[in-house]
């Protein structure tokens, strides 16, 4: 399975799908200008990853913001991930915001709310 790693900018999330080292990350700024043709290929990725995911799944978020259209596409992937979990497969979502973002901090409690699949919210310092 191919890895897919794309390096961040001021609009565009970094995004490690790596399933042969286990890492499965989007973390960073999101507003892309094309916020479909950004996240089509992670959409893709998911979609074939799920025909034959690792034994356990930790999928990582580790976003500072994000706009309006890029919410869809995150709800997208965690979509996807709540399917692979209702096949029986391990998942856990891992979100993390700045302790002093509350908006990230609801904006995880809100799609845990909305997926069914384990999710742990994480608070971290910005250095």
């Amino acid at each position: 399975m191919n890895t897919i790693k794309i390096m961040g900018t001021d609009d565009t999330p970094t995004v490690i799908l790596d399933a042969e080292n286990e890492v499965f990350e989007i973390s960073g700024r999101s507003l892309p200008e094309d916020v479909t043709a950004f996240y089509e290929p992670i959409i893709r990725w998911l979609d074939d990853y799920a025909s034959n995911p690792n034994t356990k799944t930790i999928f990582t978020f580790k976003l500072v913001y994000f706009n309006t259209a890029s919410s869809k596409l995150l709800l997208d992937i965690l979509m996807k991930l709540e399917q692979m979990h209702e096949d029986g497969k391990d998942m856990l979502i891992r979100w993390y915001y700045p302790e002093d973002d509350e908006d990230m901090q609801e904006a995880g409690e809100e799609y845990a709310d909305i997926v069914d699949v384990p999710f742990e919210q994480v608070s971290y310092t910005l250095n």
